[in-house]
């Protein structure tokens, strides 16, 4: 994920103050995301965010008094987008199902996992972090899942639906984690190959 960190002073005094303090908030957000993923949460302060922001400090935490503030924003807000993403390349809804495997694959192997995968071995040992985390990734899960049987048009009343369609997102992060050391592309392609057609036999 790129993030832009060149914006000009004459640029940002050209915006409404609203619009400043908006613009602000998302250059910090995906800052922080960027810098979680690259940096882990040892080398992730608020600090650094700012400076590849290219805000001060104080702005920073005028928007996230906290660290944790920060963190927890930066990955729900990513979150967040990336689910309209993922609507948005199939605006008519339930469709081809091994593109829909290929597409939810494709948010386990990016920087915003990446990100949240740091995020969530800090919450494991801080206690201030944890129940944010939880409870962010509670609510992230239930949107990517609600995303998932819309997409693919599965009915969770019928008998073993709904645990297939968790299963596919389990295989997916689990996917996403052997993504993080080596480049698994192929495997992934065979996988996600199989997956869909074991959605076809089971949905319909």
């Amino acid at each position: 994920m790129s993030v832009r960190t060149g914006v000009s002073t004459a640029e940002r005094d050209r915006l409404p103050k609203q619009d400043r303090s908006r613009a602000t908030r998302q250059r910090l957000l995906e800052a922080a995301v960027a810098c979680l993923a690259e940096r882990g949460w040892a080398g992730s302060t608020v600090s650094v965010v700012a400076e590849r922001a290219g805000v001060s400090r104080g702005a920073a935490q005028h928007h996230f008094p906290t660290r944790e503030d920060l963190f927890t924003a930066a990955v729900e807000y990513v979150a967040e987008e990336r689910s309209t993403a993922l609507r948005a390349l199939f605006p008519e809804g339930t469709a081809d199902r091994h593109a829909v495997v290929s597409a939810l694959v494709d948010l386990y192997t990016g920087p915003l996992f990446r990100a949240a995968l740091h995020l969530w071995v800090a919450a494991s040992n801080e206690e201030q972090l944890r129940p944010r985390v939880t409870e962010l990734e509670a609510r992230v899960g239930r949107e990517t899942h609600r995303i998932a049987v819309e997409l693919l048009g599965a009915d969770e009343s019928r008998p073993g639906v709904r645990e297939t369609v968790q299963g596919l997102l389990d295989m997916a992060r689990g996917l996403g984690l052997a993504n993080l050391l080596t480049d698994d592309a192929g495997r992934r392609d065979r996988v996600v190959t199989q997956w869909a057609t074991l959605l076809e036999k089971t949905l319909d």
